[in-house]
C-alpha cells in the first residue's frame, strides 16, 4: 500500500456554463501542475454532450492533498457558478484532517489489500 490520497469527483456542468467551465478546468490544471509537486494525477474528462465531468485526482499523501485545497480556493466562485457535484469516491488512507474536509463529499473507501508499483 501507498500514503496516496485518490478520488474521483463525479460533476453536472451548470446549463449554459459549458465555455465557463472549460476555461475553469484549463486554469485550474494549470496552477495544479505549476504549484502542486504532490499532485500525481489530475485528469478531467468530459462527456460527449458536454453535461457531465469526472476528474481524478491522486496526490503523494495527506499533506498533498492540503496544500491542494489551499490552492483551489481562488477558484470556489468559478466553480460553484459553473458545476454541481453529484457523487465522489475517495480511496487510500487520508488524514483525520483531510477527513474532515471531504465529510459528507461520497464514500472513503479504505484499502483492502493490493500494491502499488
Amino acid at each position: 500500500m501507498s500514503d496516496n490520497v485518490f478520488w474521483v469527483v463525479e460533476l453536472a456542468i451548470k446549463p449554459g456554463q459549458l465555455d465557463a467551465f472549460k476555461a475553469l478546468s484549463n486554469d485550474m490544471v494549470a496552477a495544479t501542475r505549476a504549484n502542486e509537486p504532490g499532485a500525481l494525477n489530475y485528469e478531467w474528462f468530459i462527456s460527449e454532450d458536454g453535461t457531465r465531468c469526472h476528474i481524478y485526482e491522486r496526490y503523494a499523501d495527506s499533506a498533498a492533498v492540503m496544500a491542494h485545497m489551499g490552492n483551489t480556493t481562488a477558484f470556489g466562485e468559478r466553480w460553484a457558478a459553473t458545476v454541481d457535484i453529484t457523487g465522489m469516491t475517495l480511496y487510500g488512507t487520508p488524514s483525520d484532517e483531510v477527513k474532515a474536509i471531504m465529510a459528507g463529499s461520497g464514500a472513503l473507501m479504505a484499502p483492502l489489500g493490493g500494491f502499488v508499483r
